[in-house]
């Protein structure tokens, strides 16, 4: 049964119906695409995963559960704008940067300082998004780069994950991970890194066909956190649910956002001081730098992915996802101020669509169908008060699981970034010093010396040109290698399924 109009039928090989905006293909859900129950019911589940940036925000600003709820909630619904205008990629946190964030965030204390200096960094953010996406230099910026240092970035991130709250940080001096729930943290990690990373798992999860092997590939880690808050619970790590206190269904944001307007946001306090934002540029440069790699690799595997159907056109347009992004984090910086900022991937259900559109028409009409009802479904969940109950306990283990494995993604990432040893120490050093500094800028600067005295210094103009250029191609050919790995395993058991059905 297709749930859509007449007018989301499309002829082979166009795009999907939609309304044409300068640079943007408007669509509304069952006018210009089908709803799709397989992506609704996997949304039911993976939600947790953003619902756990309530913990984040209660324990950097103090929060009530509700409150941080109602800004979690607005950002749940902004990732709608991507699909909407047109993005077939499926948006997410910029998460590599979540430690260095927090990093940041306490550098300030408590109160209008930290708050001004979340809502400046998101605002400058933004604003580079939509700088760069309406005038199409954000590649040219980037590849002034140096390899190394984007490497370091990654690799700070990771390391702050691991000293961070959420790490191995002890109970005495604020953790929240290992030490708080050393039982469940460990047996959750390990699990989720098995069904992302391991050699074992990863053998067959792309040519099994047992339907509980394909059922974890498609969610994720979200497995892990599941098995994680049960053992969490059972032992006494985490409180059982608590349902006394859920007096409707449905959850009203707006006596929340009213206040977050008036306190939390540039509508109600202002525009941060200079000051401020001078602290938040590096930040911010860096937040885009990482974020820069998720286009990249995205733009690479839906360009892939349109192989696999020419029945539909596929526009796929990197300036027109960095617009997206900068008006989400915009209107994030005015209305509703995140910590984990807007980023414009999220790589694990962004593949996972991909891979059942690839398909066929029959499963899957249109990409659009699949992203948009897997976001639509992910914020309507937020307002569900029962559901937000029921996993309320273990939201700060899901915080901590999704930075570790986070953690390990920019480990591998940014250490296969780097090509001579110079870049290595330089990265080693860059990464060290955004780890351990309270204030991760201060890496930056680092970093930035490093790359200028051991990589440019008596360096021709010619070979500067060239070495940044050689660099840009590797970091682009990484960004695209887990993504080109997923389409070359499904490729291969393609083929399989072919040959034995032609025997």
């Amino acid at each position: 049964m297709n749930l859509m109009l007449p007018s989301a039928r499309r002829k082979d090989g166009e795009k999907q119906p939609c309304i044409k905006i300068w640079k943007f293909d408007l669509r509304i859900p069952f006018v210009h695409y089908e709803w799709e129950i397989p992506e609704m019911v996997q949304a039911l589940v993976v939600f947790m995963t953003g619902s756990a940036a309530t913990a984040y925000l209660q324990d950097l600003f103090g929060f009530t559960f509700e409150m941080a709820l109602s800004i979690v909630f607005v950002h749940e619904l902004l990732y709608m704008v991507n699909n909407t205008l047109g993005d077939p990629l499926i948006g997410g946190w910029i998460t590599p940067a979540v430690p260095l964030i927090t990093a940041f965030l306490l550098n300030y204390e408590p109160g209008p300082d930290r708050a001004y200096a979340l809502v400046g960094m998101e605002l400058i953010l933004g604003l580079m998004y939509v700088i760069f996406g309406v005038t199409g230099i954000a590649t040219k910026l980037v590849d002034l780069c140096p390899q190394s240092l984007k490497a370091g970035i990654l690799i700070g991130s990771g390391f702050a994950a691991c000293a961070g709250s959420y790490g191995f940080r002890s109970l005495a001096d604020g953790g929240k991970g290992f030490f708080m729930y050393p039982i469940s943290w460990s047996i959750g990690i390990a699990l989720g890194l098995f069904l992302l990373f391991s050699n074992g798992f990863g053998k067959v999860k792309f040519s099994s066909k047992n339907k509980a092997i394909k059922l974890l590939t498609k969610a994720g880690f979200v497995p892990a956190i599941i098995v994680a808050g049960i053992i969490a619970m059972v032992i006494g790590e985490c409180e059982l649910p608590d349902f006394s206190d859920v007096h409707a269904f449905w959850f009203n944001p707006i006596p929340g956002l009213m206040w977050v307007w008036q306190n939390f946001s540039i509508v109600g306090t202002g525009l941060p001081p200079l000051e401020i934002l001078a602290k938040d540029l590096p930040m911010a440069i860096m937040c885009y730098v990482i974020a820069f790699g998720d286009i990249v690799g995205g733009t690479a595997f839906m360009e892939d992915t349109k192989r696999y159907r020419e029945d539909e056109y596929i526009d796929v347009d990197p300036d027109r996802t960095n617009m997206c992004c900068g008006f989400r984090n915009l209107i994030e910086a005015f209305f509703s101020p995140t910590c984990t900022m807007s980023g414009p991937l999220w790589s694990a259900m962004t593949v996972s669509v991909a891979e059942r559109y690839k398909t066929g028409k029959e499963n899957m009409y249109s990409i659009f169908g699949g992203s948009c009802t897997f976001n639509t479904t992910k914020w309507i969940c937020q307002l569900i008060v029962p559901l937000m109950a029921l996993i309320r306990p273990i939201l700060p283990l899901a915080m901590a699981q999704t930075l570790m494995i986070q953690a390990f993604g920019s480990f591998y990432v940014g250490i296969n970034m780097c090509r001579t040893n110079v870049e290595r120490g330089v990265a080693g050093i860059t990464a060290g010093a955004i780890g351990v500094c309270a204030n991760p800028s201060y890496g930056l600067f680092v970093g930035i010396a490093l790359c200028l005295v051991m990589e440019m210094l008596n360096m021709k103009r010619d070979e500067r040109r060239a070495n940044v250029e050689e660099g840009l191609e590797i970091y682009i050919h990484n960004t695209r290698a887990e993504f080109e790995e997923v389409a070359a395993k499904d490729a291969a058991a393609d083929a399989k399924k072919l040959a034995k059905a032609n025997r």
